[in-house]
Protein backbone atom coordinates (compact mmCIF):
# COMPACT_ATOMS: atom_id res chain seq x y z
CA UNK A 1 0.00 0.00 0.00
CA UNK A 2 1.12 3.55 -0.64
CA UNK A 3 1.56 6.16 2.06
CA UNK A 4 0.20 9.04 0.02
CA UNK A 5 -3.46 8.05 -0.33
CA UNK A 6 -5.34 11.36 -0.33
CA UNK A 7 -7.94 12.13 2.25
CA UNK A 8 -11.19 11.05 0.66
CA UNK A 9 -13.89 13.68 0.41
CA UNK A 10 -16.32 13.60 -2.48
CA UNK A 11 -18.38 16.72 -3.03
CA UNK A 12 -20.85 17.15 -5.87
CA UNK A 13 -19.34 19.81 -8.16
CA UNK A 14 -21.28 22.28 -10.22
CA UNK A 15 -22.23 20.48 -13.41
CA UNK A 16 -20.38 21.88 -16.39
CA UNK A 17 -21.52 21.77 -20.01
CA UNK A 18 -21.53 18.27 -21.42
CA UNK A 19 -23.61 17.08 -24.32
CA UNK A 20 -22.03 13.65 -24.69
CA UNK A 21 -24.40 10.75 -25.19
CA UNK A 22 -23.04 9.09 -22.04
CA UNK A 23 -24.52 11.58 -19.57
CA UNK A 24 -24.98 9.02 -16.85
CA UNK A 25 -28.79 9.18 -16.94
CA UNK A 26 -29.54 5.80 -18.51
CA UNK A 27 -29.68 4.74 -22.14
CA UNK A 28 -30.75 7.48 -24.57
CA UNK A 29 -34.13 6.90 -26.21
CA UNK A 30 -34.42 5.86 -29.84
CA UNK A 31 -35.57 8.61 -32.20
CA UNK A 32 -37.00 6.24 -34.80
CA UNK A 33 -38.67 2.84 -34.61
CA UNK A 34 -36.54 0.24 -36.36
CA UNK A 35 -38.02 -3.21 -36.85
CA UNK A 36 -37.54 -6.20 -39.12
CA UNK A 37 -40.04 -4.91 -41.67
CA UNK A 38 -38.15 -1.63 -42.07
CA UNK A 39 -34.79 -3.33 -42.46
CA UNK A 40 -36.22 -5.80 -44.94
CA UNK A 41 -37.62 -2.95 -47.04
CA UNK A 42 -34.23 -1.23 -47.08
CA UNK A 43 -32.53 -4.43 -48.19
CA UNK A 44 -35.09 -5.03 -50.95
CA UNK A 45 -34.58 -1.52 -52.28
CA UNK A 46 -30.79 -1.28 -52.03
CA UNK A 47 -29.27 -4.76 -51.65
CA UNK A 48 -31.80 -7.08 -53.26
CA UNK A 49 -29.32 -9.96 -53.53
CA UNK A 50 -29.36 -10.16 -49.71
CA UNK A 51 -33.02 -9.36 -49.12
CA UNK A 52 -34.27 -12.95 -48.92
CA UNK A 53 -31.82 -14.04 -46.22
CA UNK A 54 -33.11 -14.67 -42.66
CA UNK A 55 -33.24 -11.52 -40.53
CA UNK A 56 -33.46 -11.24 -36.74
CA UNK A 57 -32.87 -8.55 -34.11
CA UNK A 58 -29.44 -8.93 -32.51
CA UNK A 59 -29.01 -5.97 -30.14
CA UNK A 60 -30.07 -2.42 -29.26
CA UNK A 61 -27.09 -0.31 -28.24
CA UNK A 62 -26.71 3.29 -27.10
CA UNK A 63 -26.31 4.40 -30.71
CA UNK A 64 -27.28 1.63 -33.11
CA UNK A 65 -29.68 -1.23 -33.70
CA UNK A 66 -28.16 -4.44 -35.11
CA UNK A 67 -29.82 -7.29 -36.99
CA UNK A 68 -28.33 -10.66 -37.92
CA UNK A 69 -28.65 -11.17 -41.68
CA UNK A 70 -28.22 -14.74 -42.84
CA UNK A 71 -25.08 -16.57 -41.77
CA UNK A 72 -22.49 -13.98 -42.74
CA UNK A 73 -23.77 -10.42 -42.20
CA UNK A 74 -24.97 -7.87 -39.65
CA UNK A 75 -27.08 -4.83 -40.52
CA UNK A 76 -26.21 -1.81 -38.37
CA UNK A 77 -28.52 1.21 -38.28
CA UNK A 78 -28.33 4.40 -36.19
CA UNK A 79 -31.25 4.75 -33.77
CA UNK A 80 -30.75 8.49 -33.22
CA UNK A 81 -29.37 11.48 -35.12
CA UNK A 82 -26.37 11.97 -32.83
CA UNK A 83 -24.86 8.64 -33.89
CA UNK A 84 -25.17 9.08 -37.67
CA UNK A 85 -21.81 10.78 -38.12
CA UNK A 86 -20.19 7.95 -36.17
CA UNK A 87 -21.42 5.47 -38.77
CA UNK A 88 -20.22 7.76 -41.57
CA UNK A 89 -16.73 7.74 -40.01
CA UNK A 90 -16.75 3.94 -39.85
CA UNK A 91 -17.69 3.75 -43.51
CA UNK A 92 -14.99 6.26 -44.50
CA UNK A 93 -12.02 4.96 -42.53
CA UNK A 94 -12.33 1.31 -41.47
CA UNK A 95 -11.90 -0.35 -44.88
CA UNK A 96 -8.48 1.30 -45.28
CA UNK A 97 -7.44 0.89 -41.64
CA UNK A 98 -8.33 -2.81 -41.31
CA UNK A 99 -5.43 -4.28 -43.35
CA UNK A 100 -2.83 -2.74 -41.01
CA UNK A 101 -4.31 -4.29 -37.85
CA UNK A 102 -3.41 -7.74 -36.44
CA UNK A 103 -6.97 -8.57 -35.29
CA UNK A 104 -10.23 -8.56 -37.28
CA UNK A 105 -12.40 -5.45 -37.03
CA UNK A 106 -15.99 -4.76 -38.02
CA UNK A 107 -15.30 -2.82 -41.21
CA UNK A 108 -18.41 -2.15 -43.36
CA UNK A 109 -18.74 -4.38 -46.42
CA UNK A 110 -21.67 -2.48 -47.93
CA UNK A 111 -23.44 0.79 -47.18
CA UNK A 112 -27.02 1.96 -47.34
CA UNK A 113 -28.71 5.33 -47.64
CA UNK A 114 -31.92 6.97 -46.43
CA UNK A 115 -35.03 5.38 -47.90
CA UNK A 116 -38.38 3.73 -47.06
CA UNK A 117 -39.06 5.99 -44.09
CA UNK A 118 -35.57 5.59 -42.64
CA UNK A 119 -33.70 8.95 -42.65
CA UNK A 120 -30.01 8.04 -42.30
CA UNK A 121 -27.09 6.02 -43.67
CA UNK A 122 -26.60 2.42 -42.52
CA UNK A 123 -24.10 -0.39 -42.96
CA UNK A 124 -23.80 -4.10 -43.65
CA UNK A 125 -20.94 -5.66 -41.68
CA UNK A 126 -19.39 -9.13 -41.61
CA UNK A 127 -20.77 -11.55 -39.01
CA UNK A 128 -17.89 -12.56 -36.72
CA UNK A 129 -18.46 -15.52 -34.45
CA UNK A 130 -18.01 -14.86 -30.75
CA UNK A 131 -19.44 -13.40 -27.55
CA UNK A 132 -18.72 -9.95 -26.19
CA UNK A 133 -16.04 -9.88 -23.52
CA UNK A 134 -18.45 -8.97 -20.74
CA UNK A 135 -20.15 -12.34 -21.31
CA UNK A 136 -17.09 -14.43 -22.22
CA UNK A 137 -13.95 -12.97 -20.58
CA UNK A 138 -10.73 -13.08 -22.55
CA UNK A 139 -7.97 -15.37 -21.32
CA UNK A 140 -4.95 -13.95 -19.52
CA UNK A 141 -2.81 -15.15 -22.43
CA UNK A 142 -4.52 -12.55 -24.63
CA UNK A 143 -2.54 -9.74 -22.96
CA UNK A 144 0.01 -9.89 -25.78
CA UNK A 145 -2.48 -9.88 -28.71
CA UNK A 146 -4.34 -6.99 -27.08
CA UNK A 147 -1.18 -4.94 -26.54
CA UNK A 148 0.07 -5.69 -30.05
CA UNK A 149 -3.26 -4.61 -31.52
CA UNK A 150 -3.13 -1.32 -29.63
CA UNK A 151 0.46 -0.77 -30.74
CA UNK A 152 -0.52 -1.31 -34.37
CA UNK A 153 -3.54 0.98 -34.10
CA UNK A 154 -1.84 3.84 -32.28
CA UNK A 155 -0.05 5.32 -35.28
CA UNK A 156 -0.17 8.99 -36.34
CA UNK A 157 -3.52 9.83 -37.91
CA UNK A 158 -3.88 12.05 -40.99
CA UNK A 159 -4.86 15.67 -40.55
CA UNK A 160 -8.37 14.97 -41.84
CA UNK A 161 -9.01 12.18 -39.33
CA UNK A 162 -12.28 12.45 -37.39
CA UNK A 163 -12.33 14.47 -34.19
CA UNK A 164 -14.32 13.55 -31.10
CA UNK A 165 -15.04 16.00 -28.24
CA UNK A 166 -15.47 13.17 -25.71
CA UNK A 167 -12.72 10.63 -26.50
CA UNK A 168 -8.97 11.14 -26.57
CA UNK A 169 -9.25 14.76 -25.45
CA UNK A 170 -7.20 16.28 -22.61
CA UNK A 171 -8.50 14.53 -19.54
CA UNK A 172 -9.00 17.79 -17.66
CA UNK A 173 -11.81 18.63 -20.10
CA UNK A 174 -13.81 15.76 -18.60
CA UNK A 175 -13.35 16.83 -14.98
CA UNK A 176 -16.78 18.29 -14.27
CA UNK A 177 -18.93 15.54 -15.77
CA UNK A 178 -16.73 12.76 -14.39
CA UNK A 179 -16.69 14.10 -10.85
CA UNK A 180 -20.45 14.56 -10.99
CA UNK A 181 -20.77 10.89 -11.91
CA UNK A 182 -18.26 9.87 -9.26
CA UNK A 183 -20.34 11.63 -6.63
CA UNK A 184 -23.46 9.77 -7.70
CA UNK A 185 -21.66 6.41 -7.74
CA UNK A 186 -20.10 7.12 -4.34
CA UNK A 187 -23.57 7.62 -2.88
CA UNK A 188 -24.84 4.30 -4.30
CA UNK A 189 -21.84 1.92 -4.12
CA UNK A 190 -18.53 1.27 -2.38
CA UNK A 191 -16.50 1.34 -5.62
CA UNK A 192 -15.13 4.91 -5.32
CA UNK A 193 -12.24 3.97 -3.04
CA UNK A 194 -9.33 6.19 -2.00
CA UNK A 195 -7.32 4.40 -4.70
CA UNK A 196 -9.81 5.49 -7.38
CA UNK A 197 -9.54 9.07 -6.15
CA UNK A 198 -5.76 8.75 -6.22
CA UNK A 199 -5.78 7.43 -9.80
CA UNK A 200 -8.06 10.28 -10.89
CA UNK A 201 -5.91 12.95 -9.24
CA UNK A 202 -2.72 11.54 -10.76
CA UNK A 203 -4.34 11.61 -14.21
CA UNK A 204 -5.32 15.26 -13.84
CA UNK A 205 -1.76 16.11 -12.78
CA UNK A 206 -0.11 14.32 -15.72
CA UNK A 207 1.03 16.39 -18.73
CA UNK A 208 -1.23 16.26 -21.79
CA UNK A 209 -0.48 14.12 -24.84
CA UNK A 210 1.33 16.03 -27.58
CA UNK A 211 1.35 13.37 -30.33
CA UNK A 212 -2.22 12.29 -31.15
CA UNK A 213 -2.71 8.90 -32.80
CA UNK A 214 -5.55 6.86 -34.25
CA UNK A 215 -7.94 5.64 -31.53
CA UNK A 216 -10.78 3.17 -31.44
CA UNK A 217 -12.37 5.54 -28.94
CA UNK A 218 -14.63 3.10 -27.06
CA UNK A 219 -12.58 0.01 -26.18
CA UNK A 220 -14.78 -1.54 -23.51
CA UNK A 221 -15.82 -5.16 -23.04
CA UNK A 222 -19.00 -5.02 -25.16
CA UNK A 223 -16.92 -3.87 -28.13
CA UNK A 224 -14.57 -6.86 -28.09
CA UNK A 225 -15.68 -10.27 -29.38
CA UNK A 226 -14.25 -13.40 -27.79
CA UNK A 227 -14.25 -17.02 -28.89
CA UNK A 228 -12.88 -19.75 -26.61
CA UNK A 229 -11.03 -17.14 -24.56
CA UNK A 230 -9.28 -15.54 -27.53
CA UNK A 231 -10.01 -12.12 -29.01
CA UNK A 232 -12.02 -12.70 -32.19
CA UNK A 233 -12.57 -9.09 -33.27
CA UNK A 234 -12.69 -5.45 -32.20
CA UNK A 235 -16.11 -4.04 -33.08
CA UNK A 236 -18.17 -0.83 -32.91
CA UNK A 237 -15.81 1.86 -34.20
CA UNK A 238 -18.29 4.73 -34.09
CA UNK A 239 -16.02 6.79 -31.84
CA UNK A 240 -12.94 6.41 -34.08
CA UNK A 241 -10.84 9.55 -33.75
CA UNK A 242 -7.37 10.99 -33.42
CA UNK A 243 -6.32 11.82 -29.87
CA UNK A 244 -4.65 10.69 -26.66
CA UNK A 245 -4.02 6.93 -26.83
CA UNK A 246 -4.47 6.78 -23.04
CA UNK A 247 -8.20 6.73 -23.79
CA UNK A 248 -7.83 3.34 -25.52
CA UNK A 249 -5.28 1.97 -23.05
CA UNK A 250 -7.94 2.17 -20.35
CA UNK A 251 -9.32 -1.02 -21.91
CA UNK A 252 -6.64 -3.00 -20.06
CA UNK A 253 -8.76 -2.64 -16.91
CA UNK A 254 -11.95 -3.40 -18.80
CA UNK A 255 -10.73 -6.56 -20.53
CA UNK A 256 -8.09 -8.26 -18.37
CA UNK A 257 -9.28 -9.70 -15.08
CA UNK A 258 -5.89 -11.02 -13.99
CA UNK A 259 -3.50 -8.51 -12.43
CA UNK A 260 -0.41 -10.11 -13.96
CA UNK A 261 -2.05 -10.05 -17.40
CA UNK A 262 -2.65 -6.31 -17.01
CA UNK A 263 0.99 -5.79 -16.09
CA UNK A 264 2.07 -7.93 -19.06
CA UNK A 265 -0.06 -5.87 -21.46
CA UNK A 266 1.41 -2.63 -20.19
CA UNK A 267 4.94 -4.02 -20.62
CA UNK A 268 4.30 -5.44 -24.10
CA UNK A 269 2.85 -2.12 -25.27
CA UNK A 270 6.48 -0.87 -25.12
CA UNK A 271 5.92 2.56 -23.60
CA UNK A 272 6.91 2.98 -19.96
CA UNK A 273 6.07 6.71 -19.79
CA UNK A 274 4.43 7.10 -16.35
CA UNK A 275 2.40 10.09 -17.54
CA UNK A 276 0.80 7.96 -20.27
CA UNK A 277 -0.23 5.30 -17.77
CA UNK A 278 -1.44 7.88 -15.26
CA UNK A 279 -3.76 9.26 -17.94
CA UNK A 280 -4.80 5.71 -18.95
CA UNK A 281 -5.82 4.98 -15.37
CA UNK A 282 -7.76 8.26 -15.32
CA UNK A 283 -9.63 7.22 -18.45
CA UNK A 284 -10.31 3.84 -16.82
CA UNK A 285 -11.86 5.73 -13.90
CA UNK A 286 -14.06 7.65 -16.34
CA UNK A 287 -15.20 4.55 -18.22
CA UNK A 288 -15.84 2.64 -15.02
CA UNK A 289 -17.83 5.45 -13.46
CA UNK A 290 -19.78 6.19 -16.65
CA UNK A 291 -20.80 2.55 -17.13
CA UNK A 292 -21.69 2.04 -13.48
CA UNK A 293 -23.57 5.34 -13.15
CA UNK A 294 -25.77 4.76 -16.20
CA UNK A 295 -25.96 1.01 -15.75
CA UNK A 296 -27.42 1.28 -12.26
CA UNK A 297 -30.38 3.05 -13.85
CA UNK A 298 -31.35 0.67 -16.63
CA UNK A 299 -28.50 -1.57 -17.85
CA UNK A 300 -27.17 -4.24 -15.45
CA UNK A 301 -24.51 -5.42 -17.90
CA UNK A 302 -23.03 -1.93 -18.07
CA UNK A 303 -23.18 -1.62 -14.30
CA UNK A 304 -21.21 -4.85 -13.86
CA UNK A 305 -18.65 -3.75 -16.45
CA UNK A 306 -18.14 -0.49 -14.57
CA UNK A 307 -17.85 -2.23 -11.22
CA UNK A 308 -15.16 -4.59 -12.52
CA UNK A 309 -13.11 -1.76 -14.04
CA UNK A 310 -13.08 0.16 -10.76
CA UNK A 311 -12.36 -2.97 -8.71
CA UNK A 312 -9.36 -3.91 -10.88
CA UNK A 313 -8.05 -0.37 -10.93
CA UNK A 314 -8.26 -0.11 -7.14
CA UNK A 315 -6.30 -3.34 -6.81
CA UNK A 316 -3.55 -2.14 -9.15
CA UNK A 317 -3.19 1.27 -7.55
CA UNK A 318 -3.03 -0.39 -4.12
CA UNK A 319 -0.02 -2.41 -5.32
CA UNK A 320 1.95 0.56 -6.68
Amino acid sequence: MTDDIPTFKMELPDAGPDTAPDTGHGSPPAEIHIDEALVRSLLVAQHPDLAEQPLSLLDNGFDNVMFRLGETFIVRLPRRQASVNCLVNEQAWLPTLAPSLPLPISAPMRVGTAQAGYPWVWSILPWIEGQTADIEPIASSEAAPLANFLNALHKPAPTNAPTNPYRGVPIAERTSINEERMARVFEKTDTITPYIIQAWQRALAAPEETSPTWLHGDMHARNVLVKEGRIAAIIDWGDITAGDRASDLACIWSLLGDQKARADAMYIYHDANPDLWARAMGWAVMYGVMLLDSGLIDHPRHAEMGRLILERLSADVANT
